[in-house]
């Protein structure tokens, strides 16, 4: 499993590299199948498991003590948590527009990884795991 997961922690940030972005950590979470087959079970390096720095800002907004531009789902936390919402019990009602900047955060993380356009009626997560699989 560590071997699996330094593997993938290597691929993503090459890719991520390519893209202008640093993917500074994850999560990975594995399983065993019924043979006791390792395998992955959840999605990687989205911003529900990953953090994401832009490269080419990284460095002027460290030595300026800021946070480093981000493409994470932080923003969203930090809504709710101001909320009195640390995750249990019923969350706050979500509005609209909380949810399209996260709807848009995800999007504009996909296009900066993969090099592509986002149509939202032919982009799924196969057509997208192709294309990065291809583009090595």
């Amino acid at each position: 499993m560590k071997k699996a997961a330094l593997e993938l922690f290597d691929r993503g940030s090459k890719i991520c590299d390519k893209a202008g972005i640093i993917l500074v950590d994850t999560k990975y979470e594995f399983g065993l199948d019924n043979n006791g087959k390792l395998m992955l079970i959840d999605e990687i390096h989205t911003p529900d498991s990953s953090r994401f720095w832009i490269k080419k800002t990284y460095s002027a907004r460290f030595k300026k003590g800021l946070e480093p531009e981000n493409f994470d789902k932080e923003f969203l936390r930090l809504w709710y948590a101001k909320r009195g919402y640390t995750g249990s019990g019923k969350p706050p009602k979500m509005p609209s527009t909380l949810a399209k900047a996260v709807s848009n955060r995800y999007i504009q993380i996909c296009k900066k990884i993969t090099g592509k356009k986002f149509d939202k009626n032919i982009m799924s997560v196969g057509k997208i795991e192709k294309s990065l699989l291809v583009n090595e």
